[in-house]
């Protein structure tokens, strides 16, 4: 049994919204019968569709408030915007000018900021207010060895959600996605070649990575919807049940062939102490 969103008559602006994640979100909404504007700084060779329709594309710098507000301006209306553009090199902190971290945080804290408050004003000017979803990450809710300013930068926007949703609130819902691995036409350039994705995917509880049309874009496509009329403020996780803890794999006990008395009554009661204590952490 399928369940299909209408979002006919609304438009969404979807910035990012031509590569990988972004086009798997535009496309979604296209599919539910939204009008669709798809930002980014270069136009594709050929632009997102679904359902017969197809985005339309508008080049914008979302780092620059003057170009965002004008575009924001130029619109009939704005009913959805998901802040989607955003992403990282491999880079430690140590390396690199720290110009180039500070661009990073800049393309994903501080524009989808100024995206979201040009959206908001002209949200508000119509009857029925609006959604605004930012893409979060994984990245910000654990540690970020090799992209710890992308993940300062999505721990930062999950607090800015939260946020902007009381601040903005009744008119305006304010929700985040917390991705986790996605499967985008660069996967390779993250995993590996098949193999590589193949194994990584084995890492995840659900045993593969997110697709960008039919889980990411439909997450977006409920928390717009009316369906999502009592959510706000919320870190939808979208990352497939998460990561397996690595101590599973490193410990000796409780496995097939494990010596006699390895996971006896005591180490479980000390695995299941540290077990309760590291969810409890996770939860916080």
């Amino acid at each position: 049994m399928s369940l299909t969103l209408d979002l006919s008559g609304r438009l969404a602006v979807v910035t990012g919204g031509v590569r990988g994640v972004g086009r798997g979100i535009t496309r979604a909404f296209l599919r539910a019968g939204a009008d669709v504007v798809a930002v980014a700084r270069r136009e594709p060779p050929d632009l997102p569709s679904a359902g017969g329709r197809t985005a339309r594309f508008v080049s914008l710098d979302v780092r620059d408030p003057d170009a965002v507000q004008e575009f924001m301006d130029g619109l009939d209306r704005v009913d959805v915007l998901v802040n989607n553009a955003g992403g990282t090199p491999y880079l430690p902190l140590a390396d690199g000018d720290p110009r180039t971290h500070a661009k990073i945080i800049e393309l994903n804290l501080t524009a989808p900021l100024i995206c979201a408050r040009a959206a908001a004003a002209r949200m508000r000017a119509r009857p029925g207010g609006g959604s605004i979803i930012m893409i979060g990450s994984v990245s910000g809710v654990r540690p970020s060895p090799g992209t710890a300013a992308y993940g300062a930068a999505k721990a930062g926007l999950h607090s800015l959600a939260a946020s902007l949703a009381v601040e903005w609130a009744p008119d305006i819902r304010v929700n985040a996605l917390v991705l986790g691995m996605v499967r985008t036409e660069s996967a390779h350039l993250h995993y590996g070649d098949e193999d590589g994705v193949a194994a990584v995917a084995r890492t995840v509880p659900l045993g593969r990575l997110a697709d960008p049309y039919g889980d990411v874009g439909s997450a977006c496509v409920f928390l717009a919807s009316d369906l999502a009329a009592y959510i706000s403020g919320s870190a939808l996780l979208v990352h497939g049940g998460g990561e397996r803890p690595a101590f599973l794999d490193a410990a000796t006990a409780n496995k097939p062939g494990a010596p006699d008395g390895a996971g006896g009554s005591a180490d479980r009661h000390d695995s299941a102490d540290r077990n309760d204590s590291a969810d409890r952490e996770d939860a916080k």
